[in-house]
């Protein structure tokens, strides 16, 4: 719709034409400026064309109309065949290069150009301000070094808008006490400054001194100043202060922009908060903010943290359809409940995928064990991305090679690393070593922790785990007690790993005063996992009477796991009575667990009464309840195949049958198996 100075700007065009008068040189330049803000680039370049007379202005008016409609093809020929060129000429070029991705090379080139062709070109303020927000998107601050001293030397760094770049550049770069002495060296009441170091302070956790620097000359606060501290609280955790902070915000008279209203939907989403989300969506409706992406986005994010996806649905079908922003969240929020089916599908549709949108769909397959597709996906993400970001991807990968127990992929993603030459930090090392461990090779995963030096307790945990895990009991223990004497706090999975050991090794004292370690030296209050660790030693310590004592003592409700625990160690002990006792509190809670009636079932064969195993198989016909296949797996040609009992779907069936039927009379020969 035709509105403001665009309809102003064609009246009067066509009513010159009209009245047969040629637009002058200035009329026609403001013309076409018009027309490319509104988005009418073929307009501007017909006007363009049919002008009798160019100059500079022209040139420029054009060559920016294509750089706002991302046409760099004909902004680059336009550029070429410009007859004269100004520095504006190339700052708009060069602009262009910077703030769009995939053109970083081109901007560096244009800029050594416009060295050598001198007064042309005279590298200002607006020069040096792309190029420093040019350094700090490539991360290279040896760069921002030389452009620091070049401002220096021309006297550039007294502009606050080269200044507040030049900040936010050793920001980015995470230079941070360099940005604060840049700051510290040339403040002197700037808004534009000041609001880049309050952004440094945020984006470094800094958040005392953000807070002390806003309040310090408040009369220097605008509504960015505001926006970036509650967007500053939010990002670091900080989401009630950040609502607070909203809150202040209108009681100090300033007005919200859609800025705020991201800022504080954030915030919902990371307390999630659906009440004051859908309290803040009544606004967007109201102020008819909904229209903004980023707002829209926002809302449909909201919802889907806080686990309301009708509503995320209804906003999306209403406002996101288009919004890729949207997109990324309902894939988010669908993948974070499982829903993989809607996820991929909204997936398919996008045409261009980020960091976000990979990783949610890697981090849901895996957390629903969709192991195979995780591979597919991987494969996927080579062919259409090339290299790698973001690396939550491949510590999704690694953990579904750890679910799987399927050791060679997780060894390429291991080579992978090395070949791209990317920095493991801990969360990848310790992702690293619990594949390792679960996939049966602790060898590998004690050589890597052993090359650690700088160890936490989320690494100690891990190795702790695979050393119970493998009959390792001892070293398990080993560990614990270097992992005191490094001065690292035990956590409630540290004590996990410890009791899993002690209950290998079967030792009950062990296991007991690390129990009491746990909720007296450290505080830390048990957890179902601790009391089922505990019950299993018991269990296999021929110690029944404690594990009962136990289960009267606990402060919670016994469940499925615990249930499942104790009835393990009534068949150990061979207690039919407590067996019994626990089965009808068993079957209460996991009535359609077709596995609890066959652990019951065996309980009984394994003494001998058979009717009380035939009662179990009739109760459980009764509740028409199927108990789930046997399946097992087998990693062949980069492919994940899986089998179940009986299976007859594979598409290789009769071969795998034929060749089974080859080995039987072998492994009959050789005692292997029983003939039958």
């Amino acid at each position: 719709m035709l509105k403001g100075s665009l309809i102003d700007g064609v009246v009067g065009h066509a009513r010159a034409i009209k009245a047969g008068f040629t637009s002058t040189v200035f009329t026609c330049n403001q013309l076409i400026h018009v027309y490319s803000q509104h988005g009418l680039i073929q307009d501007s370049r017909k006007l363009f064309d049919e002008m009798p007379e160019r100059n500079v202005f022209s040139w420029n008016a054009i060559i920016s109309a294509y750089i706002k409609a991302h046409n760099f093809s004909q902004a680059e020929a336009l550029f070429k065949t410009a007859p004269v060129k100004d520095s504006v000429t190339y700052n708009t070029m060069f602009s262009g290069y910077v703030n769009s991705d995939g053109y970083e090379g081109h901007a560096v080139k244009l800029f050594l150009e416009m060295q050598v062709v001198g007064d042309k070109a005279v590298i200002d303020e607006f020069t040096l301000t792309a190029l420093l927000n040019l350094t700090a998107k490539l991360g290279i601050v040896s760069y921002g070094w030389q452009l620091h001293c070049r401002m220096l030397k021309t006297a550039n760094n007294f502009s606050g808008f080269a200044t507040s770049a030049l900040i936010d550049m050793y920001s980015k770069c995470e230079w941070f006490e360099e940005a604060r002495r840049v700051f510290d060296g040339c403040f002197g009441g700037d808004l534009v400054t000041k609001n880049a170091m309050v952004a440094a302070c945020c984006r470094e956790g800094e958040m005392e001194m953000a807070w002390d620097l806003f309040w310090r000359e408040l009369e220097l606060a605008d509504t960015v100043s505001w926006n970036t501290l509650i967007m500053g609280y939010t990002q670091n955790g900080r989401e009630e202060e950040a609502i607070e902070l909203f809150r202040c915000m209108g009681e100090e008279g300033f007005r919200w922009n859609d800025h705020t209203i991201v800022g504080l939907l954030s915030a919902c989403s990371g307390l999630k908060n659906l009440k004051l989300g859908k309290e803040v969506h009544a606004t967007v409706l109201k102020n008819q903010m909904n229209y903004n992406p980023f707002v829209s986005s926002g809302i449909v994010d909201v919802y889907c943290k806080c686990g309301d996806m009708n509503s995320a649905e209804s906003v999306y079908s209403s406002t996101g359809m288009e919004n890729t922003f949207s997109v990324t969240s309902m894939i988010v929020g669908y993948s974070l409940r499982g829903n993989m089916v809607d996820a991929k599908m909204l997936f398919d549709s996008l045409t261009e995928r980020n960091s976000v949108v990979w990783t949610a769909m890697f981090s849901g397959y895996v957390r629903s064990q969709q192991c195979d597709e995780v591979f597919e996906l991987f494969n996927q993400f080579i062919v259409k991305e090339a290299t790698l970001q973001d690396p939550l991807i491949l510590m999704s990968m690694l953990g579904s090679c750890a679910v799987k127990a399927i050791v060679d992929p997780g060894k390429q993603i291991h080579a992978y690393l090395y070949r791209m030459g990317m920095e493991m930090d801990v969360k990848m090392l310790s992702a690293m070593i619990d594949m390792y461990s679960k996939c049966g090779n602790i060898k590998y995963a004690q050589s890597i922790f052993r090359k650690i030096s700088a160890r936490d307790t989320v690494l100690y945990n891990v190795m702790i785990a695979g050393y119970a895990h493998h009959g390792f009991e001892y070293q398990a223990l080993r560990h614990f007690e270097e992992m005191k004497e490094r001065g690292l706090i035990p956590d409630a999975g540290t004590f996990v790993a410890v009791l899993s050991a002690c209950r290998h090794c079967g030792i009950v004292e062990l296991g007991e005063m690390y129990f009491t370690y746990m909720t007296k030296d450290y505080a830390i209050l048990p957890e179902i996992d601790h009391y089922a660790c505990l019950i299993d030693l018991y269990g296999r310590a021929n110690q029944l009477e404690k594990a009962v004592a136990l289960m009267r003592e606990m402060p919670v409700e016994p469940d499925a796991v615990i249930l499942g625990t104790f009835l393990n160690a009534c068949k150990m002990n061979r207690n039919l009575e407590l067996a019994r006792e626990t089965e009808e509190k068993l079957l209460k809670i996991e009535e359609g667990n077709g596995a609890r009636y066959v652990q019951l079932a065996n309980i009984y064969a394994s003494e001998g009464k058979w009717d009380e195993m035939g009662r179990i198989r009739k109760k459980m016909r009764g509740n028409e309840v199927k108990k789930s296949a046997g399946c097992s797996w087998a990693h062949v040609g980069n492919k994940v195949h899986i089998f179940t009992s009986g299976d007859k779907l594979h598409s290789e069936t009769d071969a795998i049958y034929d060749l089974l039927d080859s080995l039987n009379p072998k492994l009959v020969e050789g005692g292997c198996i029983e003939c039958r």
